[in-house]
């Protein structure tokens, strides 16, 4: 199956937090930033203040002499993490195949989350759906078939937009498409190539790849690709772990509790083999499970002692599932998770020291 590549790119989202939280802000030209008087820089503008020619990385002197009259507001770090994490664990609901790029983007390989009946797209609107639910605040949203074109199709329709790039329509995007709107192709390149007559993706496609490299060197070959809508890098998942979970999803839905407790109990099997594996215990077990339309539900318990023994995740598993389940409603997905991991302890020795 040919790829699908999504990328979500939150709207403003620090200065949509600001407006969130106070209300007294929404509408309003809301620049997130250090003091003027510092060397400081906009952090993110608000849609309403980007009318003023205000824009991220600007100093803040010259932000307050464009929007004299804007709202300034010092960044809350803390509070943009928090909400960062709720949508990255959303991003995690769907695939494992996520590559942040920032506090507020990233991307994701659903490839194999497409069904004839479940396409890139309608699982694009899920997520965003999902997003909003969970933090009040919108994002927009690209599908293609790599990278590159998922990442262009992003900023295509903000906010709140979902934009589609597939092969009907991605040639005359690219022919159409700012040369400085191309990955790697930043202010002094793009000056030497509007020098040269290349202004838009048709001047970069008419150059075959021998001219691209005679002018740009390693670049040369990536360029010649861009203007064809090419990009083989994939999503790179790296994070820290820390958890361990097992889950399945189903090819056809279920709603026979003894069958899915069977499942769950194979999942804790999983997950107690692995926490063994690493000397690893948790403390915190989580069921997830997914409904049929996508939608994700969850339910964790913060226990007052740490597990790895199939029998002890499992009779949490239990209770949890029991609670979380609604009697009428089947799910495609089930999901068991133990995390605050920790290294498990012997006499005060660490396994480590067994080696």
């Amino acid at each position: 199956m040919e790829r699908r590549i999504l990328h979500v790119d939150m709207d403003a989202f620090y200065a949509q937090i600001e407006q969130r939280d106070n209300p007294k802000l929404q509408g309003k030209p809301v620049i997130v930033g250090g003091k003027s008087s510092s060397r400081g820089v906009v952090a993110t503008a608000s849609y309403e203040a980007r009318k003023f020619g205000v824009h991220s990385a600007m100093p803040m002197s010259r932000a307050h002499q464009l929007c004299p009259d804007g709202y300034y507001v010092r960044p809350r770090f803390d509070v943009y993490r928090d909400e960062s994490e709720k949508i990255m664990a959303i991003f995690r609901s769907y695939t494992e195949h996520v590559q942040p790029v920032a506090f507020d983007e990233a991307y994701l390989d659903i490839t194999h989350l497409v069904r004839r009946d479940m396409p890139a797209s309608r699982i694009a609107a899920f997520i965003k759906r999902d997003i909003f639910e969970a933090t009040r605040l919108t994002c927009s949203a690209g599908v293609s078939y790599n990278k590159f074109l998922a990442k262009l199709s992003s900023g295509m329709n903000k906010p709140d937009g979902l934009t589609i790039i597939h092969h009907g329509n991605v040639h005359d995007i690219l022919m159409k498409l700012p040369i400085g709107a191309f990955p790697g192709v930043g202010r002094v390149t793009e000056e030497k190539m509007k020098q040269d007559g290349i202004h838009t993706g048709l001047d970069l496609y008419q150059l075959t790849e021998r001219e691209l490299i005679k002018r740009f060197g390693k670049r040369g070959p990536r360029l010649y690709d861009y203007a064809r809508g090419i990009d083989h890098s994939t999503v790179k998942a790296e994070r820290i772990r820390k958890s361990i979970g097992k889950e399945t999803t189903f090819a056809v839905d279920k709603n026979d509790d003894d069958e899915i407790l069977g499942i769950i109990r194979q999942l804790s099997q999983q997950v107690s083999d692995k926490l063994n594996r690493y000397g690893l215990t948790g403390d915190v077990v989580t069921v997830k499970m997914k409904e049929s339309d996508f939608r994700s539900t969850s339910r964790q318990l913060k226990l007052p002692y740490r597990v790895s023994d199939t029998t002890d995740i499992y009779n949490v598993c239990y209770d949890l599932y029991t609670a979380l389940k609604h009697p009428d409603r089947p799910i495609r997905l089930i999901g068991v998770t133990v995390g605050n991991l920790e290294e498990r302890q012997f006499m005060n020795m660490t396994i480590y020291d067994f080696i």
